[in-house]
């Protein structure tokens, strides 16, 4: 077959046409995607900013105080309520006007003094959980550092020095923004093509098909294209945005994320096909298309790190195209990753790839037969 024979040119031009024409159709390829970026880049965060914290301060010491007050000062805190007693620590997270109580001991400058490690207690609303832990972290970390500055030998002193390597500030959108661009091009490739079929069928141009001089494996290929090509240019866009407005820094290889990218796009569009020959309405196929992307999503480690799922579900995450894109992406901006690091989570999309082309090469050859 010739891939660029005159009737194959017709049949990707066709397709490209009809996603392209609409003006509503050009208008949600193209505005929804860049607004998500913009918004996510800034709602998806595990950083907390303006809580509020409940204090019950039992010390009279010096230390007491200068704990009560690090804690009101810090840059996350919006209030800080005062608890008189037990009851009033209970009813403060009881009605949720708190996400954590901090308890400060009455020994607390007696054992500072002593030259004992301080203790303090913090009470967190289980309902929040994942804010509750975050905030658990930022609690320990001043705790800590009054620990550092208590009097006598080992103190006044930092004992550890923290470094973190590929992202020295924890700026977490150097980590989401390149995330959100694969999720989102995901979404727009799976929907692309997941409608593709789905359409003819609804507006009754799928007979045409089947009379049209085109073999089934020029129609597929005709299918496939468009969606791969608005994929990779959705990428491109998504990946300047995080390199010039975001200023995250690139420090891979674009040679290396392109080869990335058009794997994953492949083994996407092999996934929209297979849902777009099983569908017969553009609803059918909208919905197949959500009911795939969002346990994608959730089993990718783009939310939670995919090593703290069960064993099955992380077996089962390798077969997710999604996974091993983001680890390639976040790799490549962050911290150069080395070719044979990218070639260990490139090949599985390249097995992904055959495997749900030959399958949705043989459902649509199927509907076309």
């Amino acid at each position: 077959m010739n891939l660029l024979s005159p009737r194959l040119r017709a049949q990707i031009v066709k397709e490209l046409l009809s996603i392209l024409r609409d003006p509503k159709s050009r208008y949600l390829l193209v505005v929804p995607p860049i607004l998500q970026l913009l918004i996510f880049s800034f709602a998806a965060t595990l950083e907390l900013q303006h809580v509020e914290i409940g204090l019950y301060n039992r010390d009279a010491g010096r230390w007491g105080y200068e704990l009560a007050a690090r804690v009101g000062a810090s840059r996350f805190v919006r209030r800080v309520v005062p608890a008189r007693d037990e009851n009033a620590v209970r009813d403060l997270i009881d009605r949720r006007e708190v996400l954590a109580v901090l308890v400060i001991p009455e020994t607390l400058s007696r054992d500072i003094a002593a030259r004992r490690p301080a203790t303090v207690q913090v009470i967190l609303d289980g309902r929040r959980a994942n804010g509750g832990q975050v905030l658990l972290g930022y609690l320990n970390t001043i705790v800590g550092d009054l620990n550092g500055e208590r009097p006598g030998p080992g103190g006044g002193r930092e004992l550890t020095a923290v470094r973190h390597w590929f992202n020295p500030n924890l700026d977490y959108q150097w980590f989401i923004v390149p995330s959100l661009g694969g999720v989102l091009v995901m979404f727009i490739t799976l929907a692309v093509t997941a409608l593709s079929i789905a359409r003819e069928r609804e507006l009754g141009t799928f007979d045409q098909l089947l009379v049209s001089p085109c073999t089934p494996t020029e129609i597929i290929i005709a299918k496939i294209v468009p969606a791969m090509l608005l994929g990779l240019v959705m990428e491109g866009v998504m990946g300047a945005a995080a390199i010039l407005p975001y200023g995250i820094p690139f420090t891979g290889s674009y040679l290396l994320l392109c080869a990335s990218l058009l794997l994953f796009t492949l083994s996407i569009v092999g996934i929209g096909l297979m849902i777009s020959s099983i569908c017969a309405t553009q609803q059918q196929a909208i919905l197949g298309t959500f009911a795939i992307g969002v346990p994608a999503v959730l089993m990718s480690g783009f939310a939670t790190p995919v090593e703290n799922m069960p064993q099955f579900l992380q077996w089962l995450a390798e077969g997710i195209p999604l996974k091993h894109y983001l680890i390639i992406v976040q790799g490549s901006f962050l911290k150069a990753m080395p070719v044979e690091e990218v070639f260990r989570h490139a090949w599985p999309m390249a097995i992904i790839s055959l495997v749900t082309l030959s399958v949705a090469t043989v459902f649509v050859r199927g509907k076309l037969e």
